[in-house]
Order: C-alpha cells, then sequence, then structure tokens
C-alpha cells in the first residue's frame, strides 16, 4: 500500500517462486530493464536465497532498491546466502502495539494478543489454535530443521510453561524427554523462525551478583496463553500476571526497537533470587516493574528501590492495574494502559 508503483514478487504464488528457483537470473533480467532506482519488493525472499546474488549484483551495477521481507531469517543463513553485508538494513516488524489502536483494550490484548486479524475478532480462540496447530509446526517442517515432529510439539508446551521465566535448559529437557542440546537447538528455532525472542541480562557489574541466564518469550502472547489453554484469563490469578508481564515486555521490546534501536531492552535478578526487575530500558536509565495488583504496597517496590541503590540515576516505575497513576516510596505507579501512552509520547525514555 506504501509504494503502489513498486514492482512485486510474492514468493507464496507457486509459479513465480518455481519460475525463479529455476532460474534466479530472471530475476536479473526482468530488472535491468527498470530504470534506476526503481523500487522492487521480494516477499518471502528466504523461500529461494539465491535470488540474493542477484539482488546484490542489481544494487551494485543497477543502483536499484529493494525491500527484502521475510518470515525466517534462518533458512537464508544456514544455506550460505549472500546477505548483502553492508548493503542492507534491518529492520522487524512486530504484532501491534497499544499505540496503533485507538481503543486499545488491556483485556482484549491478554486474551487475543496482537496479531491484527486476533485482536480484532470477537472470539479467536479457533484461529489461534489453528494458527499454532499448523502454521507454527508447518514452517517448521518447510524448512526441514526437526527429526521429531513430536518431541518438538511437546517441547512448544514445555516452552510456554516457561515463558517469562529464566531458561534452564536441563529441567526443560527433562520434561521434554530430550537432552539439553536439543533443547538450545529448539529455542534456537524459534528464535531464528522469529517465533520467540531471548530477553537477555542486565549484567553490568555492581554491588549485587546477578543471574546472567536469560529469559525466554514468545513473540505474542497470545501463543503461551493458548497452547496451555489459559483462556479466558482471569485478573487475580498467577497466569493473568505472568501475561501482564509478557505483555510489558512485548510493548516494550517494539518500542526499544521503533524508537530506540541502539539502546537495549534487559532484565534484571541477583543471583540470592531476594530481588528482581522485569525490564530495564538502556543503560541503567529506566527500571520497570509490573505487578497485576490493584493495590501495590511497599512490597511490591522492593526489586526496585534495590535497583535503585545499584543505580541511583534510574527513573522507577511500576505497573500496575491502579486506576490512577501516584508515586509512592520513591517509585512512580501507573496503570499499564496509561504508561504506554507515555512511552509512546516519548515522556519515559
Amino acid at each position: 500500500m506504501l509504494f503502489p508503483d513498486a514492482h512485486v514478487y510474492d514468493l507464496l504464488k507457486s509459479d513465480v517462486r518455481m519460475a525463479l528457483q529455476l532460474r534466479p537470473s530472471q530475476l536479473r533480467e526482468e530488472c535491468e530493464l527498470l530504470d534506476e532506482g526503481e523500487l522492487i519488493i521480494i516477499d518471502e525472499v528466504q523461500k529461494v536465497p539465491a535470488l540474493l546474488d542477484e539482488v546484490h549484483w542489481l544494487i551494485e551495477n543497477k543502483k536499484q532498491r529493494f525491500i527484502l521481507s521475510g518470515s525466517s531469517a534462518r533458512k537464508l543463513r544456514r544455506s550460505g546466502a549472500n546477505l548483502l553485508g553492508g548493503r542492507a538494513l534491518r529492520q522487524t516488524l512486530f504484532p501491534l502495539v497499544s499505540d496503533e489502536i485507538p481503543d486499545f483494550d488491556l483485556n482484549r490484548a491478554l486474551n487475543h494478543g496482537m496479531l491484527p486479524r486476533h485482536y480484532l475478532m470477537e472470539n479467536p480462540t479457533m484461529r489461534v489454535q489453528a494458527y499454532i496447530g499448523y502454521y507454527l509446526q508447518q514452517e517448521i517442517v518447510e524448512e526441514a530443521i526437526v527429526r521429531r515432529l513430536d518431541a518438538f510439539t511437546r517441547f512448544l508446551q514445555v516452552a510456554a510453561l516457561s515463558n517469562s521465566e529464566i531458561v534452564n535448559y536441563t529441567n526443560i529437557a527433562q520434561d521434554c524427554g530430550v537432552s539439553s542440546k536439543t533443547v538450545k537447538e529448539y529455542f534456537s528455532i524459534l528464535e531464528e523462525t522469529m517465533l520467540g525472542f531471548f530477553l537477555p541480562s542486565y549484567t553490568k557489574v555492581a554491588k549485587r551478583r546477578v543471574i546472567q541466564s536469560p529469559k525466554f518469550y514468545y513473540f505474542d502472547v497470545a501463543i503461551p496463553n493458548h497452547l496451555l489453554r489459559r483462556i479466558p484469563l482471569q485478573p487475580g490469578t498467577d497466569v493473568y500476571g505472568h501475561a501482564l508481564e509478557h505483555l510489558v515486555i512485548q510493548e516494550l521490546r517494539a518500542f526499544m526497537s521503533y524508537r530506540h534501536p541502539l539502546k537495549s531492552l534487559t532484565y534484571w535478578h541477583t543471583l540470592d533470587n531476594k530481588y528482581e526487575v522485569d525490564a530495564v530500558l538502556g543503560d541503567a536509565e529506566v527500571a520497570i516493574e509490573v505487578k497485576s495488583s490493584k493495590n501495590v504496597s511497599s512490597h511490591d517496590t522492593k526489586g526496585l528501590k534495590a535497583f535503585s541503590e545499584e543505580y541511583p540515576e534510574a527513573k522507577l516505575y511500576l505497573l500496575s492495574l491502579e486506576d490512577r497513576p501516584r508515586k509512592f516510596n520513591g517509585v512512580e505507579i501507573w496503570p499499564v494502559e496509561q504508561f504506554f501512552k507515555r512511552l509512546w509520547d516519548g515522556k519515559v525514555i
């Protein structure tokens, strides 16, 4: 829609894909007839990695411009394809964020997820289950990267149980009945096919020793909820709190990528398990804790206060289900939806 005059190659169309698989040079032959600087879009480019050599040639010799889109970089990397080093910028498009939805509904987002079709439907359960049961597994099968689909399916559920938790490969391997090495490979598959991501630990040395293992999250909050059949989520439950934390991290991840791509998003957890902060923005510039409580107490702020002792310049935020924002014990307490608005208005970082 943004580029109606672009020349588009949609590799989901079998005839287009087959023709270019047989003769990748056809792309160059057709694009040589275009004027210098004309825009060419290739969708699902990972399906024909050999096209990237032709793209490289056209950039260098014809000054053509390209938008190359796709759902997985894994196949390109594993095939040894030309990754256009120094000639291409990588951008990630995330699920919807609150700022893109004029009448954003927090509970709808938690139960439906933020993929556009899922969020907009009145009851997306069947569609989300189909997405998980067919699309996600088909992505894996198509790339021929899993030998035992039954073990991988079990892993998807165990990973959902570990969603938003610090990753322990040994425990997950025992639950799945596979080796720790296989579990690491499974997580790598989820990460490289963009179905999940790791949140690293903030490890800058101060006084307290911290855990250095990452946390894992599926790319959309609906996936673990539906894998574990937690829908509808009930406020006041542990699973509601986990989902709320996931949604906040999902929103922060998109925000930092879109607005502050050179700044990091991490979490902080002391080695003695006494203190934790759900999200750290930049170099300890902002610390955020998420609680699904309507009545925040001093106990809820202890992680943020401990972080402040280590990094006194950090802004401290606690996101909750309270009705009004307030400041308590040096911590700003904000309703989640109001915090999201401040975030996208540039008032947080």
